[in-house]
């Protein structure tokens, strides 16, 4: 889907962010270790070779910008530091998240801002029909875990469809996203279904960020905390520095930004900068 089909299926919206986790190795120092601990490698009490500091981020996935971020060690859930997010969210935007992040305590962090969830589902939640809408979805209730009564529900909107899998033409993936905003005729169902696959340009971000611009593979090669935590933020700005040169860039030739490749960009920006003893100049 093209920026501009983002941009027409939102009306009504103000942005369209997405909100995941991921994780940075850094360098492995016993201040960094003491800062920010040391994942399992899932062999018993065998641990994994690097440092980790885990990292929450809320993206606008039509033009990459990272909105805000929230950084802790590798011990804290990304459940925990995706709740501090809600702080940048904004009434009107639609927010969209994978099934993981569903709970009705850190949905209502996000309603309470005025922003509007559209998140993904897990297989095995059973969503009752509590009415039935004209373009196939169905409003149902979710209940907090803390809520064994059922005597707090939050109502949603269900959104069923099938897309076919890449990897076979014959085999078909189940999605069920749901949301907050409840009438068929303004947002039909199709519509945010199609918006619901823009979930995914939040993977593009961390890839530009994390393999194309850092590197792949790359140990963050600061030895202590703090100098971790200013090397992943000097990222984030190169990266939203970047990325405001080509939606400036689109905007002035009348392109899609998805027309103007991230890596040429990055290449670009490189070779105009030089580096003389120490000092960067252009």
């Amino acid at each position: 889907m093209t920026k501009a089909a983002i941009v027409t299926f939102a009306k009504g919206l103000a942005r369209l962010p997405a909100v995941d986790g991921t994780c940075w190795d850094v360098a492995d120092t016993e201040a960094n270790q003491r800062a920010f601990g040391r994942p399992g490698n899932g062999r018993g009490t065998r641990r994994s070779a690097f440092v980790q500091v885990q990292m929450a981020a809320l993206v606008e996935v039509g033009g990459h910008a990272v909105l805000d971020a929230e950084l802790a060690g590798c011990r804290t859930g990304e459940v925990t530091l995706v709740g501090r997010l809600p702080r940048s969210c904004e009434a009107g935007q639609l927010v969209l998240a994978d099934r993981e992040f569903l709970g009705v305590p850190l949905w209502r962090a996000f309603t309470v801002t005025g922003a509007d969830p559209l998140w993904w589902v897990p297989a095995n939640r059973v969503l009752p029909v509590r009415k039935l809408l004209r373009d196939g979805s169905w409003l149902s209730d979710i209940y907090a875990g803390t809520d064994p009564a059922k005597r707090d529900p939050v109502r949603v909107c269900v959104l069923a469809y099938q897309l076919k899998d890449t990897a076979s033409a014959a085999a078909l993936s189940a999605y069920r996203p749901v949301t907050t905003l409840l009438g068929p005729r303004r947002h039909p169902a199709r519509q945010l279904a199609a918006l619901y696959r823009e979930r995914w340009e939040i993977e593009s971000v961390f890839a530009e960020i994390k393999t194309c611009q850092r590197g792949p593979k790359v140990v963050l090669s600061s030895k202590t905390p703090d100098g971790v935590l200013q090397q992943i933020w000097a990222q984030l700005l190169v990266h939203h520095a970047l990325w405001e040169l080509m939606l400036r860039t689109a905007a002035t030739r009348k392109l899609d930004p998805d027309r103007i490749s991230f890596t040429e960009t990055l290449r670009s920006a490189r070779l105009s900068v030089t580096v003389t003893s120490g000092v960067f100049s252009s």
